[in-house]
């Protein structure tokens, strides 16, 4: 059995002095709290647009450490979503706290001028990632990566369609917001031009099955073509997007499907582009997800964990396509600044000095098996999933209609939370995504606070 780190453990329990993990989560009052309450109450008076796990359980934060959550109230919560996928090594780790604090007090900013940090960066980029891709450009978000990611695809194709999928999501601005699902007329009432969506693989709810009731990846790529050919102008530049649907649901795609598109755009001379902001940097227990199957895209955006935090997002491009940099005026204001690199830098060793992907590719395995006992005694979990630490359980009404069930998703968010576990809603589906520096008993004390919320809402609604 894989081993945790002895590193990792000092960053524990020395570190911080959190010696007895068993004592968490540490409840003193019913959250969220009267101080979270006050706080929040004063800070939302000017500060709006919040997300919906915060309109669900606005506690106020105050501190994290590792794995664990500090609110106001003294309440302290076991992590299970990274900041929304962000703290992928923990809150506050002292080697990417310190590299930061260095930078911050040599030099913030110098535009797109080359430092000895950033060269060591690229240098050690061009070291771990697959393939040939060897080109890059630095940003400060995910959406921006995504951006930049399209602009070069259109540089190196000198086309302007693109194909993205259901239920993606890349980003927030128009373009962004273009590939994928979000429905707002505040984006515009129609897509950006050229912008097509067609179905992906979802191996619990296919499109297209064989006799015996396996998906059917053929189909797909059999609808791909005619589409091509029937629903575009023919300047598709290329498709676009998520190895695992993040936003949706932590949806996986059977292994058979990445390869097929990948061969699938060659032979009708596409670029592939993979949006890994939420996916990369050990979350899936690789730097970039589609090492899984053996795939090597021609663009990536990188983001979210590389950083651990701190705002620095990446795109990368094979060899052939990173001269299309000079094409797109790259360059950004705070993209690739000193204490940026720093972050990157640490995080990256941080993953490579403590072997933190194999670490957590084996609590996945932990995980999923777990979710899998969880579902023999829970008739409304109807699939669960796991690669890395990037997890999801599906709630449904009835396994034979797999209708999803909402109002238990946000029930079952909802008094895990108060019991402890600060994680993300996704409507009928739960999404976790704990650190990757999280040990076993933490992991599956996590678990068993879920557990013990569905219990409470299958009995609420007759299921039990």
């Amino acid at each position: 059995m894989t081993t945790q780190s002895q590193a990792t453990e000092k960053f524990r329990t020395l570190e911080w002095g959190a010696t007895d993990l068993t004592k968490y989560p540490h409840m003193v009052t019913k959250a969220p709290g009267p101080l979270s309450k006050e706080w929040h109450d004063r800070c939302t008076k000017y500060f709006k647009g919040l997300s919906g796990q915060v309109k669900l359980f606005p506690v106020t934060f105050e501190s994290g450490r590792g794995c664990i959550l500090k609110d106001v109230d003294g309440n302290e919560y076991i992590d299970f979503s990274s900041g929304i996928y962000v703290t992928t090594l923990g809150h506050c780790h002292p080697k990417i706290s310190e590299a930061v604090a260095r930078a911050a007090h040599q030099l913030m900013n110098a535009h797109d001028f080359t430092t000895p940090v950033k060269t060591e960066l690229m240098e050690k980029l061009a070291e771990l990632l697959p393939g040939d891709l060897r080109g890059f450009q630095l940003y400060d978000s995910g959406t921006t990566a995504v951006e930049a990611g399209q602009r070069v695809l259109r540089a190196a194709t000198g086309k302007n369609e693109m194909i993205s999928c259901f239920y993606d999501y890349h980003g927030k601005t128009y373009g962004a917001v273009s590939l994928g699902h979000i429905r707002s007329q505040v984006y515009g009432r129609v897509r950006a031009p050229g912008m097509h969506m067609v179905p992906r693989p979802d191996v619990y709810r296919p499109m297209w099955t064989k006799a015996d009731g396996a998906i059917d990846t053929d189909a797909y790529l059999a609808f791909y073509h005619e589409y091509l050919d029937k629903a575009t102008v023919g300047d598709v530049a290329g498709f676009v997007l998520e190895p695992i649907q993040g936003w949706g649901g932590s949806v996986m795609p059977p292994d058979d499907f990445f390869p097929k598109l990948r061969k699938f755009c060659d032979e009708r001379g596409l670029l592939l582009m993979i949006d890994e902001v939420l996916t990369s940097w050990g979350r899936t227990g690789k730097y970039l997800c589609m090492e899984h199957w053996g795939v090597v895209p021609d663009i990536v955006t990188i983001g979210k964990g590389f950083g651990n935090g701190f705002p620095v997002t990446c795109v990368a491009v094979r060899d052939a396509y990173k001269e299309s940099f000079e094409a797109i005026s790259a360059s950004s204001s705070y993209g690739g600044n000193p204490m940026a690199c720093a972050a990157a830098l640490a995080s990256t060793q941080v993953i490579e000095e403590e072997n933190l992907n194999e670490w957590a590719a084996h609590l996945g395995d932990v995980a999923l098996k777990r979710m899998l006992d969880m579902q023999t005694r829970h008739p409304i979990i109807g699939h669960v999933r796991a690669k890395g630490c990037l997890m999801g359980i599906e709630l449904v009404k009835d396994r034979a209609t797999k209708e999803p069930f909402d109002k238990a998703g946000t029930q079952v968010y909802q008094k895990a939370f108060a019991k402890g576990l600060a994680w993300i809603p996704a409507g009928h589906i739960l999404r976790m995504s704990p650190p990757i520096v999280m040990d076993e008993k933490t992991l599956l004390k996590g678990m068993d606070l879920i557990e013990e919320a569905i219990g409470e809402v299958e009995k609420e609604h007759g299921y039990a």
